[in-house]
């Protein structure tokens, strides 16, 4: 009996120690199912798909069009909006092109709900069983309501293309919804890293955030915005060359609204910000790189890897005239790169364990 009691004390310890494990786990899976989110949005993107679904059905929207006539109802719902009037339309888009667009938007709005789903249920099914540690509860919820927050933005952006002369959503609703979307993994990467080092070492602490991880972010961050804003205006179609745009360094752009205008609306402009801020970022990720090899030899060659191939995948994107595939890798690896930029700044931000106090009684002889 006394045995059987030793034997439940030593095992209760390394129970509480694999739980945070398991979350961690559970936390990757959801990191990659909000890439392959990301990778979704951008082929539905490219493909011009996304204003095929004119309403925003929670729960009846999960499935699509089952008849002939229900695919018909939604064709001339999609009929009423600008993009058909002046696009689609005089262009010749028949009920079979209008299905395979409407595949793109459903699938995205289908794998979104999947995402609530498969966070939701495990993060009460924790919660339940008090697996969760302490501390960690009010950034799982932060965490659950920023994929709420996804889907509220996602609609934004949809209706902001439904009515008007807009012919495309908004690309500032755009950059909204994909930064978010950026912001959410970034925040499951970590979450997940604390957890993994918790469950690890048993009395880790949260990693913080460092100036010099901040200062990269911000950085990151203005390449991801401008990356969005030239996807949100098809501003990657105002160059098919590289280094030069039009045959000159600095492209011809519409300045008569004034430079904050332009830089925030001119596809030519945008452009050409997007391609040269790339190299400001690359300068900011080797230096974050850098700080972090000596303590994390695989996240420094994860940043490493991933601008690398970022930086070719995006001057591919423009030699290709934004080929559909290219484009779309070009999108996956801006994900892979926030992913490996977040683990650094894990890295940077790793804090000491606190070693527990040792009283006159325990102290050895």
């Amino acid at each position: 009996m006394v045995a059987a009691h030793f034997q439940e004390d030593l095992a209760a310890p390394a129970l509480l120690r694999h739980r945070p494990l398991i979350l961690a786990r559970w936390l990757w899976v959801m990191a990659v199912m909000v890439i392959v989110m990301v990778v979704v949005g951008g082929i539905t993107r490219l493909t011009e798909s996304g204003l095929s679904i004119t309403e925003w059905k929670p729960i009846m929207g999960t499935l699509p069009p089952l008849g002939e006539a229900q695919w018909q109802a939604e064709f001339d719902a999609y009929k009423q909006i600008p993009e058909y009037q002046l696009v689609t339309g005089p262009a010749g888009m028949t009920l079979a092109d209008y299905k395979f667009i409407f595949f793109w938007e459903w699938f995205h709005r289908l794998w979104g709900r999947l995402i609530g789903v498969a966070f939701a249920l495990p993060l009460l099914w924790f919660w339940v069983k008090g697996m969760i540690p302490a501390g960690y509860k009010p950034r799982l919820l932060a965490l659950l309501a920023l994929g709420g927050l996804q889907g509220t933005f996602g609609w934004y952006m949809v209706r902001s293309g439904l009515s008007g002369e807009m012919t495309d959503v908004s690309h500032f609703w755009l950059s909204i919804h994909l930064l978010t979307a950026f912001f959410t993994l970034a925040g499951l990467v970590w979450t997940a890293l604390d957890l993994r080092r918790l469950g690890i070492l048993g009395s880790a602490r949260p990693a913080r955030m460092t100036g010099v991880a901040l200062f990269v972010a911000v950085i990151l961050f203005i390449q991801l915005l401008l990356g969005a804003w030239v996807a949100g205006l098809n501003a990657g179609l105002a160059s098919d060359s590289w280094p030069l745009m039009q045959g000159r360094f600095i492209p011809e752009y519409d300045g008569s609204r004034g430079l904050f205008h332009a830089m925030t609306h001119d596809p030519f402009l945008l452009h050409f910000m997007h391609r040269w801020w790339a190299w400001v970022a690359v300068a900011a990720l080797v230096f974050l790189a850098r700080k972090v090899r000596p303590l994390e030899r695989r996240a420094s060659i994860a940043i490493h890897t991933t601008f690398g191939i970022q930086i070719i995948l995006g001057i591919a994107t423009v030699w290709t005239g934004v080929d559909l595939w290219v484009a779309t890798a070009h999108q996956l690896f801006g994900a892979l790169l926030v992913v490996a930029a977040a683990w650094g700044a894990h890295v940077l931000g790793r804090r000491p364990m606190r070693r527990p106090a040792v009283s006159h009684a325990e102290k050895p002889a």
